[in-house]
């Protein structure tokens, strides 16, 4: 059964992607869902434009995203915590706490989800913080731990 994607769906495709799938897939589970609509002629001009849209919501998010990047890059963000005598932290750093900093000292808002954080951070001194803000924007967030 040939059915028009109205949603991205894992290891299926994305909006507006016309996709093979088995008869029973489609009538019991996507169809139901509003997840896709049978694949027809007209609705295959509507896939078109969904791909369309798609295509550039896609465009406009990576330009957001490697403006951020450029930003980020260069900048050092400060996180102050409180630490013992050796310079052992008080728990650890997450990526809540790297989310709040840029936050803070940048406005720019991360989602901690897409942040990286390198194992435990249990101790002060410079690390980095991958961020992947969209599939093909990657990049690395400097941060210092420091004490309170």
């Amino acid at each position: 059964m040939k059915v028009i994607l109205r949603s991205d769906i894992n290891g299926l495709g994305k909006r507006g992607d016309i996709v093979e799938v088995a008869d029973g897939h489609g009538r019991n589970f996507l169809l139901p869902r509003g997840l896709a609509i049978t694949a027809s002629e007209g609705a295959v001009s509507q896939a078109a434009s969904m791909r369309r849209r798609r295509d550039l919501r896609d465009a406009a998010d990576r330009d957001a995203a490697q403006t951020i990047a450029s930003t980020l890059v260069a900048k050092v963000i400060e996180i102050k915590v409180k630490s013992g005598a050796e310079g052992r932290l008080y728990g650890s750093v997450t990526a809540a706490d790297v989310a709040s900093a840029v936050l803070s000292q940048t406005g720019i808002d991360l989602d901690r989800k897409k942040l990286s954080v390198p194992d435990h951070i249990k101790s002060l001194g410079e690390y980095s913080v991958t961020a992947r803000l969209h599939h093909d924007v990657q990049f690395g967030i400097n941060i210092n731990v420091t004490a309170k």
